[in-house]
């Protein structure tokens, strides 16, 4: 009966739904993912590693793996990079991997200003598994028995495509923002042929954020810094609009973010804590959903790793882009 209420949320789910790309809430954890500008935006070659659980106590999970590097080339001021990601939806009845190169070129405004530009591209393969899947029709209401399998009409179907996007940051004194496109060729997902509504939508991301930097008074005067952010993207009719706030105090980081579909009421919202040892970041996230679906969802967790390999260079600070550390 499991296969069945599976198979069920795959009809009734909407499309814009199905076409939606997977989203981090610890956006910056993943940088060549969120925009492919942000490859070589750090001192040091940087590996990010991120789990993501979603809806994790319904047995439908969707899970989401992604590991990326990038570095700078400070010599041709370039950044390179490349991401491979695995998403699984519903107990991997459909599957998800890619493999993404990012490039970037790094462009000098004025002292402490300067814009970055990104390319990515690279390939999909995509799974669907049906082979387990039962119709209503086929179950017997008294025993439970099944009398047909739909694996005995069709068989697991798979796609294989390229993907392409694009983007660019820029950055002044200690503000900066950026802008990216993915799925510029909106490839093709669908397994039906003559399908017209398998194309993946373009999605839109815009995000901007700031570093603000205080210091306590007192007895156990610390410095620390806020960084206000904003994110929003669109896919489709899917929207969404994150908006929250990091607060960095040497190796501990702490960000309350509220995500909201442009609908009246909010959708989640996200609490992060993170620590950072020498070249190492790690960050745990855990959004609590409000809206609608929280009957349902019993929320979502996530885990980023970041990890700085290497020896350190300095670089002056009008060359190089101000994030937040997760």
């Amino acid at each position: 009966m499991r296969h069945c209420l599976l198979f069920l949320l795959i009809i009734f789910i909407p499309v814009s739904l199905i076409a939606q790309d997977p989203a981090f809430s610890q956006f910056y954890a993943t940088p060549v993912y969120l925009n492919p500008a942000l490859a070589g935006t750090t001192g040091l070659p940087r590996i990010s590693i991120n789990y993501r659980n979603q809806w994790p106590q319904k047995g439908i999970a969707l899970k989401t793996y992604s590991i990326s590097y990038d570095q700078l080339i400070a010599k041709t001021n370039t950044g390179i990079g490349f991401q491979l990601m695995r998403d699984q939806e519903l107990n991997t009845l459909i599957n998800t991997n890619s493999f993404l190169l990012s490039y970037s070129y790094h462009l000098q405004l004025e002292f402490e200003s300067f814009i970055t530009f990104g390319l990515q591209g690279g390939m999909v393969y995509k799974q669907f598994n049906i082979g387990n899947l039962v119709f209503p029709a086929d179950v017997n209401q008294l025993t439970g028995e099944i009398s047909e399998w739909i694996s005995n009409h069709y068989s697991d179907e798979t796609k294989l495509y390229p993907d392409f996007s694009v983007g660019a940051v820029g950055q002044h004194d200690e503000y900066f923002w950026g802008a990216a496109l993915h799925h510029l060729n909106r490839p093709d997902e669908s397994v039906i042929n003559g399908d017209q509504k398998g194309r993946l939508p373009i999605k839109g991301t815009v995000h901007a954020g700031g570093m603000l930097h205080r210091l306590h008074y007192g007895l156990l005067s610390r410095k620390f810094t806020l960084s206000p952010n904003i994110l929003y993207q669109q896919q489709g009719s899917f929207k969404q609009l994150n908006m929250g706030i990091y607060m960095i105090e040497k190796s501990f980081l702490f960000g309350g973010w509220y995500r909201n579909n442009l609908d009246i009421r909010p959708d989640a919202i996200i609490g992060l804590l993170g620590f950072a040892i020498e070249k190492i970041q790690l960050g745990y996230s855990f959004d609590f959903t409000v809206s609608k679906l929280s009957n349902y969802s019993y929320g979502s967790h996530e885990i980023s790793v970041t990890i700085f390999p290497g020896r350190k260079k300095e670089i002056p600070l009008r060359k190089k882009l101000i994030i937040p550390m997760i």
